[in-house]
């Protein structure tokens, strides 16, 4: 019997194989994925929207934000603040934007809110299991944010689902503790 993989390796071969997809395969992948979110009962029945701005190879999820916003959805974007703090801001189509030290997008100014206001959070992804647990960069931003989530006995809100190539599926992860499971997640499966 093999022994499972490790959180660190299962986040090094989730990174590696979205890393190997072409550009043309993460573009229609995130076509895919958008359409299907944006389809989805969470999305037509959500007024605040929680969608991070995609940075490198992760799913594109701008075409979520654009239609939330045609939609008359409001629409915030995680920030980060101190050393392991993130808050979520509101952003528009007129929204100055800049990076932060990690090189991910955020407003230059705007209405912060407390993540227990949104109704659904568009969560970023490195690797997932079919229990919805999920692995991210590894820094432990969302699952701090969300830790209220962790006693709930209903999920109401936010829902936090993850979006991710198909490719970053993994068997099982182990989840610690503090780990935060996703309400679900969408991929680009046929």
């Amino acid at each position: 019997m093999t022994k499972p993989l490790s959180i660190q390796d299962q986040r090094r071969h989730a990174l590696r194989v979205r890393r190997a997809l072409s550009d043309e395969e993460r573009e229609t992948a995130s076509r895919i994925i958008c359409a299907r979110f944006i389809e989805s009962r969470e999305f037509t029945a959500c007024g605040k929207i929680g969608c991070f701005l995609p940075m490198q190879d992760e799913v594109d999820t701008r075409a979520i934000i654009e239609r939330a916003w045609r939609a008359n959805k409001r629409v915030f974007v995680p920030v980060l603040r101190g050393a392991a703090q993130m808050a979520f801001c509101e952003i528009g189509p007129d929204s100055e934007l800049e990076r932060d030290a990690f090189g991910i997008l955020e407003p230059v100014r705007g209405v912060l809110v407390e993540p227990r206001s949104l109704d659904v959070i568009v969560t970023p992804t490195v690797a997932f299991d079919a229990q919805c647990n999920r692995i991210g960069m590894g820094s432990g931003y969302y699952d701090r944010c969300f830790a209220f989530l962790r006693n709930r006995r209903h999920w109401i809100r936010p829902k936090l689902i993850g979006v991710a190539y198909q490719c970053q599926e993994v068997e099982e992860i182990c989840p610690k503790p503090w780990d935060i499971r996703l309400y679900r997640v969408v991929t680009d499966r046929k």
